[in-house]
């Protein structure tokens, strides 16, 4: 049994005696050991596992300590008997109601209640498995070869010190950790020519949560929404799910044009850094034109910079909330694109009543974000390491995108790329006769996988022959081999 047990608790990167520990509490909490049963000794245990002795009494030494053993002397190690009180144990039998009296049972009709149905939505769907394949051509997904895990260790080290977990660990309400907030404001939003007070600032849970709650006290069903197209599709889900009025502008070579449409709007959503998807960068003029038009209008203008520290260019254009002096930019980053997804950190800057607002819909969903990983990527910024980690990752982008652009002159000349200035993705158009979902899935079988790109575009009735190719979550020379891949999956189609 123990060896059963043993292999069950067995997990890569686990320790011999944490898996020790998890296999004593899990059979415990399965029912599998139930209090008062005795375990073998350590020595005895030891043989059974083929491990070191001294690793099974360490291990016993801690559950003890978290009372689920209790040691009894010249006896041995038993299952505490108070080990599952507290816990609520459904019953073994049921008195039953007697033959045909019993009541009749109406399910819940979900179906009914459900107003709002986001599963039903068009979304980015990204293989569950897609670190199994060899050419991940996805966006925004994790490279392990690109997360600093020494200088990351070091921060969650230093953060878990007697006096930070004093400062991180109270219940924050409506506050944020004040040192990330001073690294944001003095490290982070400078590198964009921004220049905001501490009221001006709040934490998300990345910068999908920031658009659900500037959409979630802002848009009401009457507000007239302009967004992009192709644009991003879960802000079309999260301003659609408020507002019906949404109106749709094709973009261009620069990014969102400027045109008479615009003049009827509450609300503009825009992605100028780099457009999503097709990575352009809105020019300055360009963004001059826009926060003109924009305070003519009285227009509230939602910038998602979303990747707004991946540039090309040794001087970025400064971002749009940079260039505001009406107030009127709703400014959206994120820090987990340049570290990890996972983090799922980002910030809103925008007017102090709004961030005031802000503040107290973000207690009701969430209270706020992690305070422990706001400590942790706040020592990061003040140590330097984010700095470091921009340079590696926008060299990093470069070679990728360089080795992309070959690699596909070379296997797939017939495609149409659209420039961009930095970022971590190329939008593609493929042949005319091409369809990108049946590549797609002819590219899955050859270890490739890519983003279809239909869903960017508001009707389902979009072209069918867009992709967007994805290059930070594959190395470097992976690459040619991967557009190799895809232009025989191509051929297939």
């Amino acid at each position: 049994m123990w060896e059963q047990l043993f292999h069950r608790s067995a997990k890569p990167g686990l320790s011999l005696q944490g898996q020790i520990r998890e296999m004593i509490v899990s059979a415990i909490l399965t029912g599998v050991l139930t209090p008062g049963d005795p375990v073998p000794s350590s020595r005895e245990l030891a043989r059974h596992l083929s491990v070191g002795r001294i690793t099974v009494v360490l291990a016993y030494q801690q559950l003890t300590e978290e009372a689920f053993l209790l040691s009894r002397q010249r006896k041995g190690h038993f299952i505490h008997p108070d080990v599952l009180q507290g816990r609520s144990l459904k019953a073994a039998t049921q008195s039953a109601a007697p033959a045909g009296d019993e009541p009749a049972i109406h399910p819940a009709d979900w179906n009914q209640r459900l107003w709002l149905r986001p599963s039903q939505q068009r979304s980015i769907v990204k293989e569950q498995h897609w670190q199994d394949y060899p050419y991940p051509f996805l966006y925004g997904q994790f490279d392990k070869d690109l997360f600093p895990m020494a200088a990351w260790r070091e921060c969650c080290i230093k953060a878990l010190s007697v006096l930070d977990i004093q400062q991180w660990a109270p219940d924050y309400i409506t506050r944020d950790d004040d040192s990330l907030i001073h690294e944001i404001q003095t490290k982070v939003l400078p590198r964009r020519g921004v220049w905001a007070s501490p009221e001006e600032i709040i934490i998300t849970v990345g910068a999908q949560h920031a658009l659900y709650m500037v959409g979630d006290l802002l848009l009401r069903d009457d507000s007239h929404v302009g967004m992009e197209d192709p644009g991003y599709p879960d802000a079309r889900n999260v301003f659609s799910s408020r507002t019906s009025q949404l109106k749709f502008m094709q973009v261009d070579g620069d990014g969102l044009p400027l045109s008479g449409d615009l003049r009827d709007l509450d609300y503009l959503y825009v992605t100028p850094s780099h457009q999503c998807p097709t990575g352009v960068t809105m020019p300055l003029e360009r963004r001059h034109a826009l926060l003109n038009m924009a305070h003519e209008e009285d227009i509230i203008l939602i910038e998602d910079d979303y990747e707004s520290e991946s540039s090309f260019d040794e001087q970025p254009v400064p971002a749009l909330k940079s260039l505001d002096r009406s107030n009127r930019v709703i400014y959206v980053g994120s820090l987990s694109k340049s570290l990890a997804p996972g983090l799922r950190i980002g910030y809103i800057v925008a007017a102090p009543e709004l961030v005031l607002e802000l503040r107290a819909l973000r207690r009701l969903m969430i209270r706020h974000p992690t305070t422990f990983v706001q400590r942790t990527l706040s020592m990061f910024l003040s140590l330097g390491h984010y700095e470091a980690q921009l340079r590696r990752l926008a060299q990093a982008q470069k070679d990728r995108h360089t080795a992309l652009i070959a690699a596909m002159n070379d296997y797939l000349p017939e495609c149409r790329i659209t420039p961009v200035r930095g970022g971590g993705s190329c939008w593609v158009q493929l042949p005319d006769h091409v369809s990108a979902l049946a590549l797609a899935r002819s590219a899955a079988g050859h270890g490739v996988l890519i983003e279809p790109g239909d869903v960017f575009f508001k009707s389902s009735v979009a072209p069918g022959n867009f992709v967007r190719l994805g290059y930070q979550s594959i190395p470097t020379h992976r690459i040619s081999d991967g557009i190799r891949a895809l232009a025989e999956a191509m051929r297939e189609v």
